[in-house]
């Protein structure tokens, strides 16, 4: 146990430099992904039979084995950061893509006919009525994709992504027992954190009336 603290007091600053990238590539990743996903995922409401075909190959992509992916990287688009967040992104999209989509598709007709009855136009609609009544259900993808990917970029540095997974792959190589723990403490500790952040910021996002206990 000493060593280990040795070793983090020693070499603290790295731990926080790799800590930083794994949270930068990550951020990137599920930013990128939320930016598509959620826009695609209230269009393919719309579009009935396009959601299928979609959504389908969105599934396809996600049985991809995280290695494999990360692999199919480096003929496409070379070894570095961008490679990784790419493969991170693509894996980021499935979970809000689908609770976008089903959050839309699960409001009540009834409610929309109501407030088209009101004189409320379909972007009207959408914006105060769909979205908020389905913002919980997208924010709880918002946040199975943030914490898988926190948890998936740790393979980041098997292609020169860097992140937590240099500390682990690194240890593993080299038999350093202390960067082997330090970097499995701090994927684990980011990962909670993650979902502690995550999940209170799904509370926060969710209308008051909605708000469970």
């Amino acid at each position: 146990m000493n060593e280990f603290l040795a070793f983090v007091a020693e070499r603290y600053a790295d731990i926080l430099a790799v800590i930083w990238q794994h949270l930068y590539i990550s951020a990137i990743a599920v930013g990128a992904g939320f930016l598509v996903a959620v826009p695609l995922g209230i269009l393919l409401t719309r579009k009935e039979k396009a959601s299928h075909y979609v959504i389908g190959v969105v599934n396809v992509i996600q049985t991809i084995p995280s290695l494999a992916l990360l692999g199919f990287m480096i003929p496409l688009i070379g070894i570095g950061t961008f490679p990784a967040i790419m493969a991170l992104f693509l894996y980021s999209i499935l979970p809000m893509l689908q609770n976008t989509y089903t959050g839309i598709r699960e409001v009540n007709p009834a409610t929309k006919e109501a407030a088209r009855g009101m004189g409320m136009t379909d972007l009207q609609i959408l914006f105060q009525v769909e979205l908020p009544l389905a913002i919980s259900v997208i924010m709880g993808g918002f946040r199975t994709a943030a914490i898988y990917t926190i948890s998936w970029a740790t393979l980041a540095s098997l292609i020169g992504g860097g992140g937590i997974g240099y500390l682990v792959f690194t240890g593993l190589t080299n038999s350093n027992q202390d960067m082997l723990i330090a970097g499995a403490v701090s994927a684990a500790i980011l990962a909670v954190l993650a979902d502690f952040i995550t999940k209170r910021f799904q509370h926060l996002c969710t209308p008051k009336g909605l708000r469970k206990p």
